[in-house]
């Protein structure tokens, strides 16, 4: 059996996606729905075929993804990030297109950790003077 897809894994917060692009429809299944069911009623189709546009490859690929951790916006990045990295690995003089549109960066903010003494990571205790 051959394997005629391209993998790539995408990050963003505390989300990971693992994406398989196979020729196809142009159709994403996100663990095992259509990513407009996945996702409800807010469906981010703009925002996970942003790389199938930049590269002009709308269309001409299928994804399937399965993708843990995070919530519904980290999880969008994370399958954004991996699908820009399996078109890269298909198509490797699509990189500049990419890359300019900044779709390769795996954007490094998290949330910040809680410090002790206060009650969140920055917000501090009320002062009180008496």
């Amino acid at each position: 059996m051959s394997t005629n897809y391209v993998y790539g894994t995408g990050r963003r917060k505390t989300a990971v996606a693992r994406v398989r692009l196979l020729p196809g429809d142009g159709s994403i299944v996100v663990n095992g729905k259509p990513s407009g069911e996945y996702f409800g009623g807010a469906s981010p189709e703009g925002a996970l075929l942003l790389p199938f546009r930049v590269t002009e490859t709308e269309g001409r690929y299928s994804a399937s993804v399965l993708v843990a951790g995070g919530g519904v916006s980290g999880q969008v990045g994370a399958i954004r990030h991996g699908i820009a990295r399996a078109l890269v690995s298909a198509h490797p003089d699509a990189r500049a297109a990419l890359r300019g549109a900044g779709l390769l960066t795996r954007d490094p903010r998290a949330k910040e950790r809680k410090k002790f003494g206060l009650k969140r990571a920055r917000k501090a205790p009320q002062y009180t003077k008496r």
